[in-house]
């Protein structure tokens, strides 16, 4: 059994260059796994888990989709709203929801508090990240890059 306090995680902030998609997080998993030195080169967790404070206004992160990747979102604290092709939908403290592969979704803290919240996701080592509003993709180990439409036989004759 591996075994930490969350007071020990070190909290990590991501931000974007105008602020709007910002967020303070802290790796739970990766501590964990750091704990006997699990998290070497090579070792893959099965799950990752992250305690995230989103301050008010903020957004988690650009709207997008995983291709093989399932989230799960626990909100410990706060209000907000999730964005999916369904609409948008109010979050609040108890709440629990999944993201499923292939749906796109997004988190926007329209609280005057922070927004607190465990997401768990499964971390598949080939999810492909799609990000619908600015037709981008990302693959493992890439930076996103924008969708071209193409011929399926471009470029291959």
């Amino acid at each position: 059994m591996n075994k930490i306090n969350l007071a020990e995680v070190p909290i990590t902030e991501r931000k974007s260059p105008r602020g709007k998609f910002r967020l303070l997080r802290q790796h739970v998993s990766r501590a964990l796994a750091g704990v006997n030195g699990l998290e070497k080169e090579g070792f893959k967790q099965p799950f990752e888990v992250e305690f995230v404070r989103l301050p008010p206004k903020a957004v988690n992160w650009p709207y997008h989709s995983h291709s093989a990747q399932w989230e799960f979102y626990h909100i410990v604290s706060g209000r907000g709203q999730v964005r999916t092709p369904a609409g948008n939908f109010s979050v609040q403290e108890g709440d629990c929801l999944v993201h499923p592969p292939n749906e796109p979704h997004q988190l926007t803290n329209t609280g005057a508090v922070d927004l607190v919240y465990y997401v768990v996701a499964d971390n598949p080592p080939s999810d492909v990240v799609s990000y619908p509003d600015s037709k981008k993709i990302k693959v493992p180990g890439q930076e996103p890059v924008r969708i071209q439409p193409a011929n399926y036989y471009d470029g291959e004759e």
